[in-house]
């Protein structure tokens, strides 16, 4: 086993670039949807009298049993379970056969469990469920004004709907960075032409291949042979292996570096998300036991490094380029730039 011998290669001069960023205006209906759910997520619910029929958008209280074929299933049992009708908390048709119940009712609800259920044992089956109606309430209007702004912390509704704006703000420059990036990306691409490492592009299809085989795939390429995938994919390789060796190359020759406090904090919250995830599998891990993993594994920083650097090297060059904004539409804005984070 042998290190490969990394390519020689000038990175284009990247002062002057010209690259154009998509920017949107934030319209007032998006920050007047905004405060509208959270008003509905402030709604209260009062009883209806015992008569009454439970309306699309009441809450209902119930006590259910479900059943396949006879038999009561695992999952399919809840006692004083509160529910919106509407809100699409339980599978397709549930909830529309509850609406006219009154308080005290027993309804036969049947439905049909979907082929895709993630329960296997239960998809693409009838189940029939046993629904006692416990009570009906109806929601209580709240108003958009000042009380509202204060149910969650703030002092005003001008003050909430700036927050609003702010987050929403943030947002689209999120968005915009990313069509940025990817923009900047296929420039870096198409001006250097070098031979690349095999040993690196055979690692890089590898990993690449490891996540095509472990997801379902993409309608447009359910037609197309593992061949012809593989030569898509090969380029796809080809192009992170080559765009990471010139990010790397205009980092270092910029003495870009990546400042030890977030490296830090990057350290943290990654030992914070596999305790997490280790513990919902049942595992007794602690944050700090992670942590003390990459405090003593070099490698494991390293990987947590390198797109942090990346980053660096990415607002390096945008500052010296000559960066034009282009007013788009939201919509057009959303369209997430395919593969951006993973040069793809």
């Amino acid at each position: 086993m042998h290190a490969e011998i990394l390519p020689t290669f000038d990175p284009m001069d990247v002062a002057g670039l010209k690259l154009t960023r998509p920017v949107a205006e934030i319209p007032e209906s998006d920050v007047d949807e905004a405060v509208s759910n959270i008003a509905e997520q402030q709604v209260t619910y009062k009883e209806r009298g015992k008569t009454a029929k439970a309306k699309d958008k009441d809450q209902i209280v119930i006590d259910f049993v479900g059943k396949v074929g006879g038999e009561e299933f695992e999952g399919g049992k809840g006692e004083g379970f509160e529910l919106v009708l509407g809100s699409d908390q339980f599978i397709a048709g549930f909830e529309d056969q509850l609406v006219g119940a009154k308080t005290g009712d027993d309804v036969e609800v049947k439905v049909t469990f979907p082929e895709e259920y993630h329960a296997k044992d239960l998809a693409g089956k009838d189940a029939v469920f046993d629904v006692k109606v416990v009570e009906v309430r109806a929601p209580e209007k709240v108003e958009i004004d000042d009380e509202l702004a204060k149910k969650v912390g703030l002092e005003s509704l001008d003050e909430l709907k700036t927050r609003i704006k702010e987050r929403i703000e943030e947002d689209y420059k999120r968005l915009s960075r990313g069509h940025l990036k990817r923009a900047l990306l296929d420039k870096l691409d198409e001006a250097h032409d070098f031979e690349l490492p095999k040993g690196m592009v055979d690692a890089e299809f590898e990993q690449i291949w490891r996540q095509v085989e472990n997801s379902e795939r993409d309608e447009e390429d359910k037609d197309k042979t593992d061949d012809e995938l593989k030569a898509e994919y090969r380029k796809i390789a080809e192009r992170r292996v080559r765009l990471g060796l010139v990010l790397a190359e205009i980092g270092k020759r910029a003495e870009v570096q990546v400042p030890s406090n977030e490296l830090q904090q990057a350290i943290q919250q990654q030992a914070m998300r596999e305790a997490q995830m280790l513990q919902m599998q049942g595992q007794e891990v602690s944050p700090q036991e992670v942590l003390k993993f990459y405090q003593q594994n070099p490698q494991a920083i390293q990987q947590i490094r390198a797109p942090l650097f990346e980053e660096k090297v990415v607002d390096y060059i945008i500052e010296r380029a000559e960066v034009k904004d282009k007013t788009v539409t939201k919509e057009k804005l959303m369209e997430e730039p395919e593969g951006e984070e993973a040069f793809a």
